[in-house]
């Protein structure tokens, strides 16, 4: 869980979160009381590094969880107005501008519906998250990402678990609301687990980049170093200092989730031979088993045809399997390195594998 186990994960967000608006809604009424609670903590802790807040009840007695979030030391206020209300948005902006948090009556909506989103864009929300006694799941699993475009395919396809609940965040994110969180309310500490790391742990529709690949930003660099060091110390990996990959910034990709940089890959050229080295790939420890090395090899593969590259070399050890077997290069010998780079590894004293792929 990203609010026990990795500070840095929590604190990355907070820059991004204050200021802006968040429409939580909630089916109190059938969720479990451990559950609720939870969330109602969780949202004072949101409050309190400056998110602006609107939670619409769904179900339950509204009076009771009002009641409740004052316990919390929430600085709540009730919306008079039910969030369907022509007039609920200009209410509830004048709430928010008091520094207090909106407590909505949403007992006659359904989750995400026209009136939700409309009462979601007038608010200018950033996100509409729904914590629900069912949630979206994609062959029985929760998926962390799915993108607007591809929502109503993936929901007709017959894996989906909420379909409709899908199709209608899709539909949000199309008129103008950028997230959409679709969360299994039942479980404690949800909200959180959801927010406050990369992956998160429902299922996030969204409008704009979530994932990316990119070259690498200089201001980038500090961050790769640290991700890099484990590996360099561990298995005798060349280092590398900032100056040195500054030399050669646009050889150097990264993976970027959310905005946070999650992996890397360079491709290193050698022009004169028409070739090039796919190197310094990783992954963080955090983001491991999810496909991403393959998506940066396959990435810096594109990046080289598009040079007219059309021979890519690897040297591991370690990854040996992962480039023969899941990326279809084959192990060679040192004799199809550039002059240069067979030098460099035969001073180096290191007994890494050749692996060779010739691109389409």
């Amino acid at each position: 869980m990203a609010a026990q186990s990795d500070v840095r994960a929590v604190l990355q967000y907070v820059p991004q979160f204050k200021g802006k608006t968040f429409v939580v809604l909630i089916e109190a009424g059938l969720l479990p009381e451990p559950a609720v609670a939870e969330t109602l903590l969780d949202l004072a802790t949101l409050e309190n590094v400056g998110v602006k807040l609107v939670l619409g009840v769904l179900g339950g007695d509204l009076e009771d969880l009002y009641d409740w979030t004052l316990e919390c030391e929430i600085k709540a206020a009730r919306l008079l107005m039910p969030l369907g209300d022509p007039g609920a948005v200009k209410e509830a902006k004048a709430i928010l501008a008091r520094g207090q948090t909106v407590v909505a009556d949403a007992s006659s909506n359904d989750p995400l519906d026209p009136q939700v989103v409309d009462f979601a864009i007038g608010m200018g929300a950033v996100k509409l998250i729904a914590l629900l006694e069912e949630a979206i799941l994609i062959d029985g699993e929760a998926v962390p990402a799915v993108a607007a475009v591809n929502a109503v395919s993936l929901a007709d396809s017959g894996t989906v678990t909420g379909g409709n609940l899908l199709k209608s965040a899709a539909e949000a994110c199309r008129r103008g609301v950028p997230r959409v969180h679709v969360l299994n309310g039942r479980r404690q500490g949800v909200l959180v687990d959801e927010l406050f790391s990369n992956e998160g742990v429902g299922t996030m529709v969204h409008a704009d980049a979530y994932q990316e690949i990119r070259e690498l930003r200089e201001e980038d660099i500090p961050e790769l170093l640290g991700m890099i060091g484990r590996s360099v110390r561990r298995t005798k990996l060349v280092p590398r200092s900032y100056e040195d990959i500054l030399a050669k910034v646009g050889d150097y990709h990264v993976m970027t989730i959310d905005d946070n940089v999650v992996g890397c890959v360079a491709l290193h050229e050698y022009g004169e031979q028409e070739t090039a080295e796919v190197a310094c790939l990783y992954v963080k420890l955090s983001h491991e088993s999810r496909g991403y090395g393959a998506d940066l090899v396959r990435y810096a593969e594109r990046v080289a045809v598009s040079k007219m590259i059309r021979r890519v070399f690897a040297l591991t050890n370690r990854s040996a399997e992962f480039f023969r077997d899941r990326m279809g290069y084959t192990e060679k010998g040192k004799e199809v390195l550039p002059d240069q780079r067979r030098k460099q590894l035969e001073e180096s004293g290191r007994g890494s594998l050749v692996f060779e792929k010739i691109l389409r």
